[in-house]
């Protein structure tokens, strides 16, 4: 069965913060890394000065939990960068975790929410849904804040008026303006001129025209369709 594409094919579970990994490596030593422990996603203020925000990121946290689990090489690498004196068994328990126990309920892509609600409630081993944290934050948090602001740009035009999405040039990284494009389509836009969003999520894609091709000719003769003939 085919699955949704993601915008990011595969998180790595080493996208997060250090610290995380310090606070996991505290509950196990001090036997609790197993304690059932909620986490909530909220955001303390409405962007933009905004009334509403659109809840967005939700397909992609699913993503990210399916594939969840360090590899022999993140496990390594870690070894490197946590204090020297941290006990080998910690490597061995993250070499053997993964989010299987972790269970997660949220409102719906594209809900318009608001400020201190939760909008994922993810629950699970205490150690794990730590090191979710960070992830989970970074998968929201841009994302929902793209499709507000398309949709704040989709009340300012209407409802008749089509917009575009014109921002690969400008996005924040490959990831950053794959997110965009789709996020901003959620969000009430109708086009984006993204070729892999529009093979990728299915998005009508269109364009005008750079400077660079305007500038390309230096009369209006030059723009007349020229025929040419084999020799």
């Amino acid at each position: 069965m085919a699955t949704e594409p993601s915008v990011c094919q595969r998180v790595p579970p080493l996208l997060t913060d250090l610290y995380q990994f310090t606070m996991a490596y505290a509950y196990w030593r001090a036997g609790r890394h197993n304690e059932h422990a909620v986490f909530e996603l909220f955001f303390r203020d409405n962007p933009f000065d905004g009334g509403f925000s659109l809840f967005a990121g939700l397909s992609d946290c699913l993503k990210f939990l399916r594939d969840f689990r360090f590899t022999d090489e993140d496990v390594e690498y870690l070894r490197t960068v946590l204090p020297s004196d941290t006990h080998p068994e910690f490597f061995t328990y993250l070499k053997g975790l993964d989010s299987s126990t972790v269970s997660v309920s949220a409102v719906a892509e594209g809900t318009v929410v608001f400020a201190r609600i939760p909008l994922l409630e993810v629950s699970g081993p205490l150690a794990v849904v730590q090191l979710l944290e960070t992830s989970l934050l970074c998968l929201v948090n841009y994302a929902s804040l793209v499709c507000t602001n398309a949709a704040r740009f989709r009340l300012a035009a209407g409802p008749r008026r089509r917009l575009i999405e014109m921002g690969l040039r400008r996005a924040q990284g490959p990831d950053g303006g794959l997110t965009a494009s789709r996020y901003t389509y959620i969000g009430g836009f109708d086009l984006t001129t993204n070729a892999l969003a529009g093979r990728l999520f299915g998005i009508p894609v269109a364009g005008t025209i750079a400077h660079s091709y305007v500038t390309s000719f230096s009369s209006l003769e030059e723009v007349c369709p020229q025929v040419h003939r084999p020799i």
